[in-house]
C-alpha cells in the first residue's frame, strides 16, 4: 500500500470542477533528440529540421521546431492536466509568433476562458513562452470536458534512444571525398550483392572496378538487376579459384591497387593471397580489422582479428596489434588505445589469452609495438566501460575508452562482431591489411553502407601509403599530394 501511495497519479478536472480563469502549465527544453524523434514519428525530413549542415545556417533558426512540436506540448497539457483524462479534443487554432531553437525552454500554459454548460465544452487560451518570457505560439483550443472523475497511476513511459547509423563513419567518408578513386580487382562478382556493392562503390567515386570472373554470368546478374556495367573493364576467367589467382597476379604487377572479394568463399580468395611464391604476403602477418559503428559507443571501434587468423600465436598477435594501430593512424587517431581482451582482467597460467595480453602490453613498453597504448588482459566490459573498470578497481588508461579491441581468436572475435551487429544494431565494415595491397572482404549480409565504408578504408589506405612513400631524390610525398 505504501508503494502505491508514493507513486504519482494522473487525474482530471471534470466539467463541473473547472472554473473560468483556471490554468495549468508545463515546461520542456527543446533538444536535438526532440527534433529527431519528431522526424522519425512524422516522416518529416525537412533539412531545416534534421540536416546538421543546413541547421547551422540562419534559416535553421527561423524554421526548426515549428508549430507541430509546440502543438504537441499543448495537446499533452490538455490531455494530462486540464481538463485531463477523458477530455475530447475538438479543435485548435495557433499562431506562430517567434522561432523556437534547440536549447529554448518553453513553458506552455492553458487558461479556461469559456464554458458551454449544455454541451460540456470548454474553450481555453493557449500560450507558449520561451525562457525570456516571449510568446512563441498562441491560440485557442476547444475540448469536451469529462463529466466523471478519473484518477489513475501515471504510466511510466519507456526510454527512447535515437541512434544515427553511420555516425562513426562520417569522418572517414569526409576524408575520402576529394580523393581520386583506386583501381580494384573485384573477384568473382556473380551474385547481386557482390556486383551491386562494387558498382555502388564505383558510383560513389571510391573505386574503379575491374570485374574478374565468368563474363556471361556477371552480365546475367547485371541484366537481372537492371544495372549498366558497360563502363567497367572485364577479365574473363572460368572458375572462382582462377579469378582469385588472376586478381592477386594483377595486384602483384601493380595493375590494381586493392582486391575486393566477390561471391567466392573467403578461404578460396585468401589461399591465393597468402601463396608463398605468388601471393601478396610481406614480412608483416596479414590480419583483418572490422571498423564498427556501435550506436551506444562514442567513437569508431576497431575489432581484430575476427575473420582471418584462427588461433594466432604471440608473434602473430604482435602483428595484429601493430596493423590495427597503423590503421587507426590512417583514420586520424593519433595515439589509439588498445585493449587486449580475455575472459578476466588478471594474468592466469590457465588462460593463454591472459599471458599473451600481458606480453603484448610489455612488448609495447619495450618498443616492439609502437604508436599506441596497449593494455591487457581486459574483459570486454572493462575495455569499453570506465564504470565497470572502476567498480572492479582496475586502473588503466585504456579502460572505458578503447579504440581497438584485440580478441583472443577468430571464434570469439566473430561472435563479438555478430552480437554487436544483431543485438546492438551496429554496422561493420572490414578490411585485410598487412599485405602488398588492402583486401576488402565483403559478406553476403553486408549492407550498402558497409560496402562503401570498406572501399573507403581501402582508398584511404592506398592514398596515405602513396603519400608516405619515398619520392625520387629521397623526399617523402605530402598528404596533400594525394
Amino acid at each position: 500500500m505504501q508503494l502505491i501511495e508514493t507513486r504519482s497519479f494522473i487525474q482530471n478536472r471534470t466539467f463541473d470542477e473547472i472554473e473560468i480563469g483556471e490554468s495549468a502549465s508545463l515546461s520542456h527544453t527543446l533538444s536535438r533528440d526532440d527534433i529527431e524523434l519528431f522526424a522519425v514519428m512524422s516522416g518529416d525530413v525537412n533539412p531545416a529540421h534534421v540536416d546538421e549542415e543546413y541547421a547551422r545556417s540562419d534559416m535553421f533558426h527561423h524554421v526548426i521546431a515549428h508549430g507541430m512540436w509546440g502543438a504537441s506540448l499543448i495537446s499533452t497539457l490538455l490531455g494530462t492536466k486540464l481538463p485531463g483524462p477523458g477530455a475530447i479534443y475538438l479543435g485548435q487554432t495557433l499562431r506562430f509568433r517567434r522561432p523556437v531553437v534547440i536549447g529554448d525552454r518553453i513553458t506552455v500554459t492553458v487558461t479556461v476562458t469559456e464554458k458551454d454548460q449544455e454541451r460540456h465544452r470548454v474553450t481555453l487560451e493557449c500560450a507558449c513562452a520561451n525562457q525570456a518570457g516571449e510568446r512563441v505560439i498562441e491560440g485557442i483550443a476547444e475540448v469536451i470536458a469529462p463529466v466523471e472523475k478519473v484518477k489513475r497511476l501515471r504510466v511510466e513511459l519507456p526510454e527512447v534512444h535515437l541512434h544515427e547509423h553511420g555516425l562513426a563513419y562520417r569522418s572517414l567518408m569526409g576524408r575520402v571525398e576529394e580523393l581520386d578513386p583506386i583501381c580494384v580487382a573485384v573477384v568473382y562478382p556473380v551474385d547481386a550483392n557482390a556486383l551491386l556493392g562494387a558498382i555502388e562503390a564505383a558510383q560513389a567515386n571510391l573505386i574503379t572496378p575491374i570485374l574478374i570472373g565468368p563474363e556471361e554470368k556477371i552480365r546475367m546478374v547485371a541484366a537481372a538487376e537492371g544495372v549498366d556495367i558497360s563502363p567497367y573493364a572485364f577479365v574473363s576467367t572460368e572458375h572462382s579459384h582462377s579469378a582469385a589467382e588472376t586478381a592477386v597476379a594483377m595486384a602483384r604487377a601493380g595493375q590494381v591497387q586493392a582486391v575486393m572479394k566477390g561471391s567466392l568463399h573467403t578461404d578460396e580468395l585468401m589461399r591465393a593471397v597468402v601463396s608463398p611464391r605468388t601471393g601478396l604476403t610481406t614480412d608483416r602477418r596479414m590480419s583483418h580489422i572490422f571498423m564498427m559503428d556501435v550506436p551506444t559507443y562514442p567513437r569508431p571501434l576497431l575489432i581484430t582479428d575476427a575473420a582471418l587468423n584462427i588461433e594466432p600465436d604471440l608473434d602473430a598477435k604482435r602483428d595484429i596489434v601493430q596493423n590495427a594501430i597503423d590503421l587507426a593512424h590512417v583514420l586520424g587517431i593519433d595515439h589509439p588505445r588498445v585493449a587486449v581482451l580475455s575472459a578476466v582482467e588478471t594474468v592466469s597460467p590457465k588462460l593463454r589469452s591472459t599471458l599473451d595480453a600481458a606480453a603484448l602490453s610489455k612488448m609495447t613498453d619495450r618498443g616492439q609495438i609502437s604508436g599506441g597504448t596497449v593494455d591487457g588482459p581486459l574483459a570486454f566490459d572493462n575495455a569499453i566501460s570506465a564504470e565497470a573498470a572502476r567498480v572492479k578497481g582496475i586502473v588503466s588508461s585504456v579502460s572505458g575508452q578503447a579504440d581497438i579491441l584485440v580478441v583472443p581468436d577468430l571464434e570469439s572475435g566473430n561472435m563479438l562482431v555478430k552480437q554487436l551487429e544483431y543485438l546492438a544494431d551496429s554496422q561493420a565494415a572490414g578490411i585485410v591489411v598487412g599485405g602488398r595491397v588492402p583486401i576488402v572482404l565483403t559478406s553476403r549480409a553486408d549492407t550498402p553502407r558497409e560496402h562503401l565504408v570498406s572501399c573507403a578504408l581501402a582508398l584511404l589506405l592506398v592514398r596515405q601509403s602513396a603519400a608516405a612513400a619515398p619520392q625520387p631524390g629521397g623526399t617523402v610525398a605530402s598528404a596533400a599530394a594525394s
